[in-house]
């Protein structure tokens, strides 16, 4: 019997495409688990009116611990279009899967490495004094808090009367107290004191673990007051229980700009659900793009594991497929690390990261390519390939 078990969603368009090279790979460091299929996507939303399906949140409740990969998301007017006609009218609202598992199941802590690896093309570089250039290291964390913030999904057009009634006690909505309803749209930034200690708690304790020397709160307090002051007066408290790590502030707009001037000078990261989903994009972009960013959902008793990339329908029927399974395959090696398996997991990264450094195996996104099948007369690797070459250096 396996050691463990594991809920395999691969979800939509390239998700059914890298998610089994990642299973490739983990079955050649020999991790001791069995695979069960888990509903979710697009399908399951135009069918069932359920993107999530029931039987797949029970199979998570058992087996705490599943491997995500991709998912559609589409409007509100588009995705009632695609509902089974049996279906429509009948009160079914799409809201995307993985956000309801994260809020359904506490996935309160999304954590994002974007780590380079050297002698990948498509590395941040920066021009020198003397008119070379140099390939900063880049090694940031992002601590994204996972279930609030505008993600949380308590937002309106149209609101009821009784929510402008309660707007309308605020001083400032004066502005918009003459605006028709179907003219207003409202959507809610809600923190928490309990989700904003536990995710400064965890990036205090990761840099900790890791050595990291700083952490720092990436929000606009100047402007968001409330909400962004909330996570950096308890980033603030927190900081006390770790002197030996220095606790720096960031406005979102401002780290943007400074991301690609000192990119190489930042560590762990603290930020809410939308700042932190730009931020980590972001980095992403300085080590290889969505392609290489890994991404991990942890709650109290059950985390998934997800690349950070999109469904990317339009590459899913390409034969042989050009999509860079690196980003899927670096979030089993996040899993292989959640459950202890580090040895397991530094193999794997040893591995990438000897593959990338080669140059010899590239996808067409390493090679600067548009995508499409014509990537492969300029010697683009295929999906497989990619996965094939990680697996020869193992």
């Amino acid at each position: 019997m396996a050691k463990r078990t594991v809920v395999v969603m691969p979800g939509d368009g390239i998700g059914k495409t890298v998610t089994p090279e990642s299973i490739r790979v983990l079955d050649a460091v020999k991790f001791d688990a069995e695979y069960v299929h888990g509903d979710i996507g697009w399908d399951f939303w135009c069918q069932e009116g359920n993107a999530l399906p029931d039987r797949t949140i029970a199979m998570l409740e058992k087996h705490k611990l599943g491997l995500f990969g991709a998912i559609t998301s589409k409007p509100k007017k588009d995705a009632e279009k695609e509902l089974d006609p049996s279906l429509k009218g009948k009160g079914h609202t799409y809201f995307s899967p993985i956000v309801k598992m994260r809020q359904h199941f506490g996935l309160d802590i999304c954590v994002r490495p974007t780590k380079s690896f050297p002698g990948n093309p498509l590395n941040f570089i920066r021009r020198k004094a003397d008119g070379g250039f140099e390939e900063p290291k880049v090694d940031a964390v992002i601590f994204r808090q996972n279930t609030e913030c505008l993600y949380c999904g308590v937002e309106w057009t149209n609101p009821p009367a009784e929510v402008r009634k309660a707007l309308a006690t605020h001083k400032q909505f004066k502005a918009f107290q003459d605006v028709p309803g179907e003219d207003l749209a409202v959507s809610c930034r809600i923190f928490t004191r309990a989700a904003c200690q536990r995710i400064c708690r965890a990036a205090f304790e990761y840099a900790k673990k890791y050595n990291y020397k700083w952490v720092t709160v990436c929000e606009k307090p100047n402007v968001v007051r409330e909400t962004s002051g909330m996570m950096e007066d308890e980033a603030k408290q927190i900081a006390k229980d770790y002197p030996n790590i220095k606790l720096g502030s960031t406005n979102i707009d401002a780290q943007m700009m400074w991301l690609t001037k000192n990119p190489d000078e930042y560590g762990v990261f603290i930020a809410s659900n939308l700042f932190g989903d730009i931020l980590s994009d972001g980095f992403a972009g300085l080590v290889g793009g969505l392609g290489f960013a890994c991404s991990a959902n942890i709650g109290k008793d059950i985390a998934v594991f997800e690349p950070t990339h999109g469904s990317a329908p339009k590459y899913e029927m390409l034969k042989p497929s050009i999509v860079n399974p690196c980003a899927m395959i670096l979030s089993a090696v996040m899993m292989l690390d959640y459950v202890g398996e580090t040895e397991k997991a530094e193999r794997i990264r040893k591995a990438i990261s000897d593959v990338v450094a080669e140059g010899k195996v590239r996808t067409y996104d390493m090679m600067r390519l548009s995508g499409g099948p014509d990537v492969f007369k300029h010697g683009a690797a295929t999906t497989q390939q990619m996965t094939d070459a990680i697996i020869a250096k193992l």
